[in-house]
């Protein structure tokens, strides 16, 4: 079997900007809620079985304790985050296992999921479905592998190291040089993703890069000054790989047949009603009818 996680503050922020605006019976807005929810449902249609959906019930993190500049939820459309606690909701509603993180981040959730999932006895292949670059790190063979459903790509390892330059498990070396404006941190100066991907190819890790610039690759131009650089910053270094380093001791499952779609709840329909979208549960009943016949 297949287990399927998604990061469900990424498909929230995405729905809002894609989708038209559309109030509850309340006059709430709603619609990039329910653009989620139809977008899972829509995935159990096509076959899903085991889903988890990660969210932020806050935005800040411990890695805010770390880091000042860490990301924050400053900003945010308030028609968005007012959106945030009610998906949850829906998502239960809807017979989805959910995953609301408070000191730790989605990405750490997923990150947790996708590690035991992959050694389930049962578990085919784990797809992480998001694009964010973190999860890139958690990519292993053709058992673990990145999708990205809006633009219907799915990366394997290989595929990571073709995008990144990099494996992997590199990945948050590579952040930590190269930085990543979305969480807030800015990596080492005059380091870019070619010379990054060049020396972490064949170093893996920061501290496998040699300190003297002549042993270094040739073909690696400004190889004094990116050398000089990570001197200078060596320990934002390794603060910025920390903050990239997704965490993988969230309380996520025990079994996975937790994951497992038994069909909607029987609050799904009356929230459906609340929420003026009373096909979305008629959907996920001819679903769930159609797959116990």
């Amino acid at each position: 079997m297949d287990v399927h996680l998604i990061d469900g503050t990424y498909e929230l922020f995405r729905h809002f900007y894609a989708l038209p605006s559309r109030l509850d019976v309340d006059g709430k807005e709603v619609g990039a809620l329910l653009g989620v929810v139809g977008s899972i449902t829509s995935m159990i249609r096509d076959g899903a079985t085991h889903l988890g959906v990660a969210t932020d019930h806050v935005v800040e993190s411990f890695r805010n304790d770390m880091y000042d500049g860490y990301k924050t939820g400053a900003g945010i459309d308030p028609e968005l985050w007012r959106q945030f606690h009610p998906l949850e909701d829906a998502i239960r509603a809807l017979g989805v296992v959910v995953w609301p993180m408070l000191d730790q981040e989605a990405d750490d959730a997923l990150a947790a999921a996708a590690k035991r999932a992959s050694v389930a006895a049962d578990v085919t292949r784990v797809y992480i479905c998001t694009p964010d670059k973190d999860l890139a790190q958690c990519v292993r063979g053709d058992s673990v592998v990145q999708l990205d459903r809006r633009k219907r790509i799915t990366r394997n390892e290989q595929d990571v190291r073709e995008k990144f330059g990099v494996l992997p498990k590199s990945i948050p070396d590579y952040l930590a040089l190269v930085g990543d404006t979305a969480d807030g941190f800015p990596g080492v100066r005059g380091w870019g993703a070619k010379s990054a991907g060049q020396v972490l190819v064949r170093y893996r890790h920061l501290e496998a890069i040699p300190r003297d610039v002549t042993q270094w690759d040739t073909s690696v131009r400004g190889a004094a000054g990116l050398a000089a650089a990570l001197r200078e910053h060596w320990h934002d270094a390794l603060l910025f790989r920390d903050l990239a380093t997704l965490r993988t001791d969230a309380d996520v499952f025990t079994d996975v047949d937790e994951l497992r779609w038994r069909g909607p709840t029987r609050d799904f329909a009356p929230l459906c009603e609340r929420l003026g979208a009373p096909e979305l549960a008629d959907k996920a009943t001819r679903i769930w009818d159609a797959r116990i016949r």
